[in-house]
């Protein structure tokens, strides 16, 4: 049975703007990305959002709702109170381009400094071979649709706009640590990540790991343990001694 909902749904630009209201008929099993689609039929067709696949795989509809980064999509209706009042805005992370789109172009960018898979000497694609139980870590982190939902939640960018150039954050992280979990990529990323894409700015608040649709645990599972291959690089004594004997005999 149908209802009337008030929402709230920022409009605007890079320049200004501003929250403005709407009421709209909800229907059963609906959810935020329908109401969104129905004001632009019915009230802002000018309304600018951002979606593809409608089904919680593209990432193409994140945004904030009552200010929790989601997916509009994945966002039931049925989660709300009927006389409650829906916010929808922007992700904030990122500069609003129009409406409830922004450019995540930040993200392409921090992509494109991971340096990619790197082969052992001597094996060809097509001679690959690994164990099923050595990839079944690194393969949870390949369900990441790249909604961004970490990367806009995550306060050390968030808050922080001078961060930017010196953080990865954790979806970029994340992949960091899929390739060094890697069983057949060769390439020493432990001392990168804390230099050059700043694993050290994360302070393990778990906050990515909460937006995630897709339930990736991006801080249990590839930020601590990535953090502790740093610190067994730098601080165990066993590990020191043994690059300083590496390097002595040089």
């Amino acid at each position: 049975m149908g209802y009337k909902a008030e929402f709230r749904v920022w409009r605007g630009d890079a320049d200004s703007g501003s929250l403005q209201d709407f009421t709209v008929e909800v229907n059963e099993g609906e959810v935020v990305l329908d109401i969104i689609h129905r004001l632009q039929a019915t009230q802002a067709p000018d309304l600018a959002v951002r979606w593809n696949c409608k089904a919680g795989k593209c990432g193409s509809c994140s945004a904030e709702i009552n200010g929790m980064p989601r997916l509009l999509c994945m966002t039931r209706m049925s989660i709300f109170e009927e006389n409650e009042v829906i916010t929808v805005t922007p992700m904030r992370t990122f500069p609003v381009v129009r409406d409830l789109v922004t450019d995540v172009s930040f993200n392409y960018t921090k992509a494109r400094e991971i340096p990619a898979f790197h082969p052992p000497a001597g094996v060809a694609p097509g001679e690959y071979r690994m164990q099923q139980v050595d990839v079944e870590r690194s393969q949870e982190f390949r369900k990441c649709i790249e909604c961004f939902l970490c990367q806009n939640t995550c306060h050390v960018v968030r808050d922080h706009e001078e961060n930017k150039e010196s953080f990865a954050g954790p979806r970029y992280l994340m992949r960091i640590a899929e390739l060094e979990m890697h069983p057949l990529d060769a390439a020493d990323r432990t001392r990168a990540a804390q230099s050059e894409h700043g694993l050290g700015y994360c302070n393990i608040t778990k906050c990515c790991t909460e937006v995630c649709p897709e339930h990736i645990k991006i801080t249990d599972n590839a930020l601590i343990p990535m953090k502790e291959r740093v610190a067994d690089r730098k601080y165990d004594p066993v590990v020191w001694l043994g690059n300083k004997l590496f390097r002595r005999g040089r």
